[in-house]
């Protein structure tokens, strides 16, 4: 290891958030209402040898958990390759992907033998006709399918991420519960996140987690102790599940404290922060291995500006146009 890469605030940064495409197929409410539509002149995403010197230089720096996400990143053709490559980079523990789960069925256990060992599905209903509303997509039965076929492939969780929407989903979390009870799953209600371009739909669906917090804590539910590469999700536990219940709420006033990773988008561009209004050219520095140490000394430099905190709840808007193009 050269030097842990650590901000100003003394958090070090264990887990990378890699975007490798912002391409995606559905067309969620809370995300990409009208569709995919691309945000710039496509130069081309990040190729798997630029990605491979992108995971380099954070695994030399104690990042030991890589996510994939996208978009969809099950999308490029070369995933499977990709999977395999940081895998293998010595001193990646983890590795994990964001899904849409839409092609999990017919992938999961080749995607396990290319070692992901952790898998996040997104499913925000058990409604197969709110999951449509939700999603854009008519693909309830095949998501459930794959998460299936991941405990056939040997997976022995599965997190499934639900954005918590008022007057959509949030009267789901009894079926929810039902579902969880005998199968390993961490369900993640994440609180709908604001950005500047999705005001309305903020004002119309937000609700808080905290009811959730209360109901579960009023009815047995244990907190379990984070660990250092673990995302910002507090996890519930109770004896009488074998499920788990996490719940990430990014409007509470210490939520920034435990920040533990630091994303690159399918570009080359590293983001400090989910809604922060800069990123950092790192692309130019991904074309021989030989310039490791000079990306490496960007990232360092860049953490000594990177804020404590996004400030969500003092009412500063997120300023990303669309959340998946850094894999939200």
């Amino acid at each position: 290891m050269t030097v842990q890469f650590e901000d100003s605030y003394s958090r070090k940064f264990y887990y990378l958030r890699l975007s490798i495409t912002d391409v995606c197929n559905f067309r969620c409410t809370y995300c990409l209402p009208d569709g995919y539509k691309p945000a710039h002149k496509n130069s081309g995403f990040l190729s798997i040898d630029e990605l491979k010197r992108v995971v380099s230089a954070f695994a030399h720096c104690g990042t030991s958990k890589v996510r994939i996400t996208g978009g969809e990143p099950s999308l490029r053709k070369d995933f499977t390759d990709i999977l395999s490559m940081i895998s293998s980079q010595e001193g990646i523990e983890k590795v994990a992907m964001t899904t849409n789960g839409y092609r999990l069925a017919k992938h999961a256990q080749s995607w396990r033998d290319a070692g992901l060992t952790n898998l996040n599905v997104s499913v925000d209903s058990l409604d197969a006709r709110m999951f449509h509303q939700i999603t854009g997509e008519n693909k309830f039965r095949e998501v459930m399918a794959g998460i299936d076929a991941a405990f056939d492939a040997g997976f022995e969780q599965v997190k499934v991420n639900a954005v918590l929407l008022k007057d959509l989903n949030s009267s789901e979390l009894p079926a929810f519960l039902r579902w969880i009870k005998d199968k390993p799953i961490q369900l993640r209600f994440i609180e709908l996140m604001q950005t500047g371009d999705m005001n309305s739909l903020f004002e119309k669906h937000h609700q808080s987690g905290v009811s959730i917090r209360n109901h579960l804590i009023a009815n047995g539910w244990l907190m379990k102790v984070r660990e250092r590469s673990d995302g910002p999700a507090e996890v519930f536990c109770h004896p009488d599940y074998v499920g788990e219940i996490g719940l990430i709420m990014p409007y509470k006033k210490d939520f920034c404290d435990s920040c533990n990773r630091l994303r690159v988008s399918a570009l080359g561009k590293l983001h400090m922060c989910l809604f922060g209004d800069y990123c950092v050219e790192l692309r130019d520095l991904l074309q021989e291995d030989k310039q490791e140490v000079e990306l490496i000394a960007r990232i360092q430099g860049q953490l000594a500006d990177k804020k404590q905190s996004h400030f969500l709840d003092q009412g500063h808007t997120g300023m990303t146009p669309h959340l998946a193009s850094i894999g939200g």
